[in-house]
C-alpha cells in the first residue's frame, strides 16, 4: 500500500552522505554512501544487527522509483527487483575497497507482462512481492490479488507461466493491503522450499495478518500477530528456515518507522498464529525511509547479511535507500 504524500524531514542525512562516482549503465545512477545509521552517532550495533553501510541513490530516468521487493542471486551481487509501477529492475551492487555498499551498476528496467504478453495497468500489475527459485520468478500482486510465476531467466520477455493457488480466501484481501510479501523457504528447512506469502494489512477478526504456505504438505493459512501500528512490507528466510518479517509504520505525527521480527521456522504451520522477537526497530532519527524490500545474502564473512531497500513512491520528498546489516549471534 502506498503512503500518502508527505514532507519528510530528511535533510539531516545530507551531511552523512559522501559522494560516490555515478555509474554509466543503461539506467544512469548517482549514489551517495550512508556512513551512519543513527544520526550523529558512530554506533554500529542496533538490536541484533550490525550496520555495515548503505547508499542513497537516484536517477534521471523517471522509471527508477517505487521499489517493492528485492531478491539477490546466489553470488550476493546481482539482484532482481519489482516495482509497484509494474516493472522489473535488474542490476548488481558495487562495493568499495572496504567491502561497503558504494553503488549500483548494470541497471535495466522492463515492464512486467501480464497474461497474453501484454503490458498491464496499475490495477493488474501492482507488483509488491518477489521470490526467486528453481528457474522461477514468483511475483505477488495486490489490487488484483494473485501470485504469478514467470520463467527465470526470461521473465523480462514473458508473460506468466501460471498463477498459483492461494489458500487465503479472496474475500479476506484488502484492495491496497494484500500480498505484500512472497518468499521462498530454503529447501533444507522445515518448509522444504515452499513459497510463503504475508499480507500487508488484511486482518482476521482478532486483528492478525493473513498469511499462507502456498505448497507442499504444510500448505494452508496461518496468521501473523500484528503489533499496531506496524504493517508487513516484505520478508526473507534465513538459511536455517527462520523467517524475517520487515514491517513499517507511518503517521503524520510520528512519521515513519521500521522494524524486523524473527519468526521461528517450526512455528509456521497451517492454523498457527505466529509472533517473533524484534531484531531492530528504528524511527526517523535513523537513515530509513519507506522501507519495503528485504533479502538475506551470505556476506563476504560467511555470515547472514540483511539488505533492505526503500520505496520512494516517485515522490521527490522521499528517497531510494539501500541499507546493509550483519545478523549477530
Amino acid at each position: 500500500m502506498k503512503l500518502a504524500r508527505f514532507a519528510l524531514c530528511l535533510g539531516i542525512y545530507g551531511i552523512l552522505a559522501s559522494p560516490v562516482a555515478p555509474a554509466t549503465e543503461t539506467v544512469p545512477i548517482t549514489a551517495r554512501a550512508i556512513t551512519q545509521f543513527k544520526a550523529g552517532s558512530k554506533e554500529t550495533r542496533f538490536g541484533s544487527l550490525e550496520f555495515l553501510g548503505g547508499i542513497q541513490f537516484s536517477s534521471s530516468d523517471g522509471r527508477l522509483q517505487s521499489l517493492s521487493a528485492i531478491r539477490f542471486r546466489p553470488d550476493g551481487r546481482n539482484f532482481v527487483s519489482v516495482l509497484d509501477t509494474g516493472e522489473w529492475l535488474t542490476g548488481r551492487i558495487e562495493r568499495d575497497a572496504s567491502g561497503r555498499l558504494s553503488g549500483l551498476a548494470d541497471l535495466s528496467i522492463n515492464p512486467i507482462l501480464i497474461r497474453g504478453g501484454r503490458v498491464g495497468s496499475k490495477y493488474n500489475s501492482d507488483a509488491e512481492g518477489l521470490a526467486l527459485r528453481k528457474g522461477q520468478a514468483a511475483v505477488g500482486f495486490e489490487q488484483l490479488h494473485r501470485v504469478d510465476v514467470y520463467p527465470d531467466p526470461g521473465f523480462e520477455q514473458s508473460g506468466p507461466l501460471t498463477t498459483l493457488d492461494n489458500p487465503i480466501p479472496r474475500r479476506e484481501f484488502r484492495m491496497n493491503a494484500g500480498m505484500e510479501t512472497v518468499a521462498a523457504s530454503p529447501e533444507a528447512g522445515p518448509l522444504k522450499g515452499s513459497l510463503v506469502v504475508v499480507t500487508e494489512h488484511s486482518l482476521d477478526d482478532q486483528g492478525n495478518l493473513f498469511a499462507a504456505v502456498l505448497e507442499g504438505p504444510l500448505k494452508g493459512v496461518f496468521k501473523v500477530v500484528r503489533h499496531d501500528p506496524y504493517d508487513a512490507t516484505d520478508g526473507a528466510f534465513l538459511p536455517n528456515g527462520d523467517f524475517l518479517l520487515l514491517e513499517r509504520r507511518f503517521s503524520y505525527l510520528g512519521g515513519l518507522g521500521m522494524r524486523i521480527r524473527r519468526i521461528k521456522a517450526e512455528a509456521i504451520r497451517p492454523g498457527a498464529v505466529v509472533d517473533g522477537e524484534t531484531l531492530i526497530e528504528a524511527d526517523m532519527g535513523y537513515a530509513i525511509d519507506n522501507m519495503e524490500g528485504l533479502d538475506v545474502i551470505s556476506g563476504p564473512d560467511g555470515k547472514p547479511h540483511l539488505v533492505i531497500v526503500s520505496d520512494d513512491n516517485g515522490n521527490i520528498l522521499q528517497r531510494n535507500v539501500m541499507l546493509e546489516f550483519r545478523l549477530l549471534p
